[in-house]
Formats: C-alpha cells, sequence, structure tokens
C-alpha cells in the first residue's frame, strides 16, 4: 500500500470514527434535541481547537456477542483543547455507541485525559450521557468506574471539576459528578439518580417519574446536587464559559483578571436608603451585591436551593471574587441545614482556589424547630462555621444589619481570621435580638409584674437600654471585633482598597495529613 493509500485509509478511519454508532442513531439523537457528543465539544471549545486522543479505541469484550462490532472511540469522544484561549480538558459520552455505557476502555480514555489534566494544571470538564455501566463487561466496568472515581478524588482542590449531565446517569455513574466542584443539568431529557422508577416501585411502591425523581427541577430545588438547571443545552454551554472565566486553571494559580471599566470609587446614593428602618422589613440582598460588584454581573450558584443564603462568583476592580450573603427576602435570611452546607461547600472552592471571599451578613439566626435539629442543624452549622474557618484566602466581612449569636460567628466573624470586618451603621451585633434578650434578661422581674401598663413600660425601657447597647455597631467595634464603620454608599471603594491590600497575605494551616470536617 503507497503511502497515499495510507492516507486515504487514516482519512476513511477518522470518517467512520465521526460518526460513532452510526448515522441512524445520530439522527435519533437529534429527534430527542440532544446534540452528539462531538456536536457538544464543538460548541464548548473554541473554533478548531479541539485535538482528539485515542480516537481508534476500541472494546475487548468477548462476551454476548460483543467480538462482532467495534466502534472506533468506543463511546466516549476525549481531548484537550481551550475556551476563551485557556487550555481545558474534555470527555464527552456518545450515546450513539451502546448508550453511551461505560466499558473498561471508556474509562481508561477519562482517565486518561484526568491524569493529563492533572499533570497541565488545567480544568476538566466531564459531559455524561450514558446509560451507565456496559453489563456485557461485569466487574471490569465497575473498575473502570472506580479509576475514574479515584481520580476525582485525588484531583478534588487541585484543578477545577465541572460535569455537564446531558441525558441519563443513573446508578455508579453518578458519582463521578458527584464527586466534581459544579454540576449542570438541563430542564429537559437531563436526570441523575442511584435507583430508577422501576426499582423505586418495586422497593417502596412509590409511583415516581423520571423527572420527579431526578430530574434538573428537582436536583436544582430541593436535593441540591446540581449547581446549575439550564433550559437546553446550548444555554448550558454558555453558562460553563461564563463559570470557566471566574475560576484560575488550578490551585496554584491567582484568579482570572480581566480590564475593567466599573470605576473602583463608584458611589451609590441608593444604598443609604436600602435597609428598612424597621428590622423586621425584608430586603432583597441582592440589590446590594449588584451595586457594588463590578458592572452589576455575577454568576449565582444554586440560585434555586437554599434561597436563604446567596452564593455567587462576581468582580471586584476586575478580579474575580466569591460571595457569601444571607437572604433576608427569604426567610428573613436565617441559617438552616441546606444554607449551611451550601455555603460551606462554596467557600471551600473558593479557598481551594485562591478565590477571596467577600461575606454580606444579616443573619437573624439558625432556624429553630425539631425538624432542623433532627435533621443535624448542629453539624451543618459547623460545616459553615469549619469552613471560614479553616480559609486562608483572603477574606472580607460587611455586616448590614442584624448579626446575631452563632450565626454572627459562622459568618466569617473577626474570630474565625476574618482579614477585615467591616459594618454598616444599621448592624446589629449582639447575642440576640433586643425583644427576645429582656425576656431572658428580665424574666424574673416579668413574672412578679401584674400591672399590664407596668410590665408594658418596663419592656420598653429595658429593650431601649438593650437597642442602645448592642443595635449598632459600635460596642462589636469599641472591642475590636469590627475593623470600621464603613459609609454604605462606599462600600463597592472599602471592598476593593481592601481585597487589593490582602494580595500579599501569607497564612498557612498547621502541618496535617487532612482536617476532619464535621460531614
Amino acid at each position: 500500500m503507497s503511502q497515499a493509500d495510507k492516507i486515504k485509509n487514516l482519512q476513511a478511519l477518522r470518517e467512520k470514527a465521526q460518526l460513532g454508532g452510526g448515522q441512524k442513531r445520530i439522527d435519533a439523537q437529534h429527534s430527542k434535541g440532544k446534540f452528539t457528543a462531538r456536536e457538544r465539544i464543538d460548541m464548548l471549545l473554541d473554533k478548531d481547537s479541539f485535538e482528539e486522543f485515542d480516537t481508534f479505541v476500541t472494546h475487548r469484550c468477548t462476551n454476548f456477542g460483543m467480538d462482532k462490532d467495534h466502534p472506533l472511540g468506543d463511546g466516549v469522544v476525549v481531548g484537550q483543547g481551550t475556551i476563551n484561549g485557556r487550555l481545558v480538558y474534555v470527555f464527552a459520552q456518545d450515546f450513539t455507541v451502546y448508550g453511551g455505557a461505560l466499558s473498561e476502555t471508556m474509562s481508561q480514555k477519562i482517565c486518561h485525559v484526568m491524569d493529563l489534566a492533572m499533570k497541565m494544571g488545567a480544568p476538566i470538564i466531564g459531559i455524561n450521557d450514558s446509560g451507565g455501566a456496559r453489563i456485557q463487561e461485569g466487574p471490569n466496568a465497575l473498575a473502570g468506574y472506580a479509576e475514574i472515581f479515584e481520580r476525582n478524588i485525588l484531583a478534588s482542590g487541585v484543578v477545577p471539576q465541572i460535569s455537564m449531565i446531558y441525558g441519563p446517569c443513573a446508578g455508579g455513574a453518578v458519582y463521578s459528578p458527584a464527586l466534581t466542584d459544579f454540576i449542570l443539568m438541563t430542564e429537559q431529557n437531563s436526570y441523575m439518580f442511584i435507583t430508577g422508577p422501576k426499582v423505586v416501585k418495586s422497593v417502596t411502591g412509590e409511583d415516581v417519574s423520571v423527572d420527579q425523581l431526578g430530574g434538573a427541577g428537582i436536583h436544582s430545588t430541593k436535593s441540591g446536587v446540581t449547581h446549575f438547571a439550564c433550559a437546553d443545552e446550548q444555554d448550558g454551554i454558555e453558562t460553563i464559559k461564563k463559570l470557566i472565566s471566574y475560576i484560575p486553571q488550578n490551585n496554584m494559580e491567582n484568579v482570572p483578571e480581566i480590564e475593567c471599566t466599573d470605576p473602583a470609587n463608584r458611589i451609590d446614593e441608593a444604598l443609604k436608603d436600602i435597609v428598612p428602618d424597621n428590622p423586621n422589613m425584608p430586603y432583597d440582598m441582592k440589590n446590594i451585591i449588584n451595586s457594588i460588584v463590578d458592572n452589576g454581573e455575577i454568576l449565582e450558584i444554586q440560585p434555586n436551593y437554599a434561597k436563604n443564603i446567596i452564593c455567587c462568583f462576581a468582580r471586584f476592580n476586575g478580579k474575580s471574587t466569591g460571595i457569601i450573603a444571607n437572604q433576608p427576602a427569604y426567610l428573613a435570611g436565617v441559617l438552616d441545614c441546606d444554607a449551611s452546607r451550601k455555603a460551606a461547600r462554596f467557600v471551600r472552592f473558593c479557598d481551594a482556589f485562591n478565590i477571596p471571599i467577600l461575606t454580606l451578613v444579616d443573619v437573624p439566626g439558625f432556624l429553630p424547630g425539631t425538624g432542623q435539629e433532627y435533621a443535624g442543624i448542629i453539624v451543618h452549622g459547623a460545616k459553615l462555621m469549619f469552613a471560614f474557618g479553616e480559609a486562608t484566602v483572603p477574606k472580607v466581612t460587611v455586616t448590614i444589619r442584624k448579626s446575631y449569636g452563632g450565626s454572627h460567628i459562622v459568618m466569617s466573624c473577626k474570630q474565625l481570621r476574618g482579614d477585615y470586618n467591616y459594618a454598616w451603621p444599621s448592624a446589629e451585633i449582639a447575642v440576640m435580638g433586643a425583644s427576645g434578650a429582656i425576656e431572658v434578661l428580665e424574666a424574673k422581674a416579668l413574672k412578679d409584674m401584674t400591672d399590664p401598663e407596668e410590665k408594658k413600660k418596663f419592656i420598653e425601657e429595658k429593650t431601649a437600654e438593650y437597642s442602645e447597647a448592642f443595635s449598632n455597631p459600635y460596642k462589636a467595634a469599641s472591642m475590636g471585633y469590627i475593623d470600621d464603620v464603613i459609609d454604605p454608599r462606599n462600600t463597592r471603594f472599602r471592598i476593593i482598597r481592601a481585597f487589593e491590600t490582602l494580595q500579599t497575605k501569607r497564612l498557612s494551616n498547621p502541618l496535617k495529613k487532612h482536617s476532619n470536617i464535621p460531614l
């Protein structure tokens, strides 16, 4: 065979590989409103930047007639490319080949790009669309999953890991996405669960649909498994591109920085009146966030889960920052089990990848009740405290209004190594609110009073006394727990200047194998 014939043969094989499981199956994929693995990669990466690896790999299984069919690539497309010029590694499961079911050789291909991502210090993005383990391969498929999981574990905190669920992801397959930093699902064709509706029906008697059991709506609102629920695949890809723009390539790099056109010293007059005079009235914390960040732009994480706390990426003077903020417009901004877990995980991601953290505080306490206590609010609240206390990145805290009791402590207080802790004049830093405090402090005196008018006057006087002492930031400031009380209108500038000062911060934790966070 001549050299020209060999090149023609190579081209023919590449064309065959491009078809995956064949045109008929590609058409079936399109009929469901889904793109193919290669189409998804082309949409995700910069034009002509994708370099594919292991194109000619085929499975080695001979059981159950598998020796008669050896599709090139064996159900997953892997390689490297760039997103806005930045290197990433990617794998996309190909549903047109055996329904994307994982084989031993598929796992080896996925592990190959994960190993390269670790060596090169670049994010790894997995596009999941698979029926699960390839049953014909038995324990080989299970071993393949375990090899992937181990790499997910070792890569955690070293390179960013992102999972896109663009089809089924069930059984053991769900654990790889669960071990990654961010999961994205689409509102159509996307679902995750350990056991499917048929198994649930046979074991528990529950009738439940695929969407009710593990659709994007459930995982973005109830379970918190997914961080983004997008309208369709294209929307999801644009979200991932935006996410990548906020995070560094690896744990040794600083955050991405872009040119800022928003003045650092910009003042917003609306901030002076944004907090209601009545401490029990709600307001939307997102209005404050949008006012102080660059150009009002944020990327919120888990926006529909545990809405009493906000976690988002933003920029200050062009530099990426993670923001954690109580949301008084939802459950008064109280901390509960879900909010604590959500925020703790976000704090730990930011700390792992050198992303500075801004905390905006308006928290009346932890949500009371047997439901929360039985669900382990003690341990979940401790997770958030642990995350903030362990974090060594620059940390700036601004107390907007309420900061009561244990919830004050877990929201990045000075004693958890907050670098700069500011407060607005509206801040209230105390063990509890004035009315509740008087009920405790003056319980005996109130019990002995029989005259309602006398009792009412006594409560008013004592409440005013307590409020004068603690319903402001100055007691905490006098003790050095607050570095400065700032003009709300000047918040953006003070935050930017604080983070600029903290660029040379050096802080390390005691030498240890690893911490034992309360899980």
